[in-house]
């Protein structure tokens, strides 16, 4: 998608703001109704819902193929965000009753994410080759055959799973909490475009302001009924690891943006180049996942996660130093240091944040956590494009991808601290803890 960037600007007249709706759009129907997603998944069978989740994906992908204006494409990409949503928490949540324990679930969720990452490698490359080859349309309709495949796959293979204690669905909190995602998007597209004192950014924002103090009000009212339970955020390390979730998607997505429009629009790299220019960045996301799912069963999440923000951060540093005239060599260490961390970060963030809940509430934990992850690039992008402003701007563009890059650095920074201080050294929630404590009781042994 962010190699295409360019090419639907110029194939559908849209500029920066409407690029970031093509993206945005997309993320904002995928986060606002994640939680939900996870919550019918709970209810009415997991396996159930992805395949419902992917046959909506995919005829959203045939829509943006066949998009014939800006406008369009953004419905279809809502669609396609629609259909991510639904699908994306099952998966984690299927992982989660197929390996129950701590140590096997963190393996296995870094295998989810390793698999998952090799999209992030692959995606440049194969986009890049289709947009070189066919045009920007090819990268929504190849969704099509893949949408085909899955659903056979899954429908042979999955095994259903639900929660047997039925809760019913929180409309209220739906409404607000996207409204509040809504808004607050918005609200940074638009002051990108018109300034952040502008009447519509303005009045924006309040709307902002009052949903998150609704969605406070709605969901403790609910208790455990709610869409987003707020007790769960009592709990450390769940906080923790949704906010890390959160700040990585954030921090990723926004300067990958700013990225790509600077590799293609000052660098002017054709779209395959800009994509093979990056691999270096994704594909140790892809190789190291797995291991760090593996390191965190062993270890915790405290320790992955700390390393990778810090080994992440790193890398974004190196990226300030860059210019138009930088050669590859200049760019390749960031890559690789932001690659390593991403690939320890993964699945420590995913793990902490499953194993911080009862594993019947393994929908809804997997469906905040990419919740926190989705609505954070969402906001990332819109932070980004707001900052850097148009790649026509020229040394202003340059000076704004270097202050994305360094304040997604701080912020890397920053949760390494709160991951390091309260992100949990083993992956037993504490029912699972006491639950493991009084057997071993009655069976006569100790509870060490």
């Amino acid at each position: 998608m962010n190699v295409a960037l360019p090419r639907i600007g110029s194939g559908l007249g849209a500029d920066v703001s409407g690029l970031q709706w093509v993206v945005d759009g997309y993320a904002l129907a995928l986060a606002s109704l994640m939680l939900t997603a996870g919550t019918l998944g709970d209810l009415h069978g997991h396996k159930r819902i992805v395949l419902i989740g992917l046959v909506v994906f995919g005829a959203g992908s045939l829509a943006c193929g066949l998009a014939p204006g800006v406008a369009v494409l953004v419905a279809a990409r809502v669609v396609q965000g629609i259909g991510a949503a639904l699908l994306l928490p099952g998966t984690l949540a299927i992982i989660s009753d197929a390996f129950p324990e701590g140590a096997g679930q963190a393996k296995a969720i870094g295998v989810w994410a390793g698999i998952g990452s090799l999209a992030l490698p692959a995606g440049p490359l194969v986009g890049g080759a289709l947009v070189d080859g066919f045009g920007w349309r090819a990268i929504f309709l190849l969704n099509v055959p893949i949408v085909l495949l899955a659903l056979a796959g899954a429908g042979a293979i999955v095994r259903e799973s639900r929660e047997p204690q039925a809760r019913g669905l929180d409309v209220p909190g739906l409404l607000v909490g996207s409204l509040l995602l809504l808004a607050t998007t918005f609200a940074f597209i638009q002051g990108g475009r018109y300034g952040a004192g502008s009447a519509a950014v303005v009045a924006t924002a309040v709307v902002a302001l009052a949903a998150l103090v609704a969605l406070v009000l709605v969901e403790r009212r609910r208790g455990d009924e709610a869409m987003l339970p707020l007790t769960l955020f009592r709990r450390a390390g769940f906080s923790v690891a949704n906010t890390a979730a959160g700040t990585m998607n954030m921090c990723t997505l926004g300067t990958l943006f700013v990225l790509m429009l600077f590799l293609q629009s000052l660098q002017h790299r054709p779209p395959l180049e800009a994509g093979l220019a990056i691999v270096p960045l994704f594909a140790p996301l892809a190789v190291l996942a797995p291991f760090g799912g593996r390191l965190t069963s062993r270890i915790g999440s405290r320790l992955p996660a700390g390393a990778g923000l810090l080994l992440a951060a790193a890398g974004l540093v190196l990226l300030t130093g860059v210019t138009p005239s930088s050669g590859y060599g200049a760019m390749l260490p960031a890559f690789l240091l932001w690659g390593i961390g991403l690939g320890l970060l993964t699945p420590a963030v995913v793990a902490a944040a499953i194993a911080a809940v009862p594993g019947e509430r393994s929908g809804l934990a997997s469906a905040v956590n990419n919740t926190a992850r989705q609505a954070g690039g969402a906001i990332g992008i819109a932070v980004a494009g707001a900052v850097a402003g148009r790649p026509g701007g020229g040394a202003h563009f340059v000076h704004g991808f270097h202050t994305v890059a360094l304040g997604s650095a701080l912020l890397y920074v920053v949760a390494a601290v709160l991951a390091l201080r309260l992100l949990p050294g083993d992956l037993l929630p504490r029912e699972t803890k006491t639950r493991r404590m009084r057997r071993r009781r009655a069976e006569g042994g100790t509870d060490q």
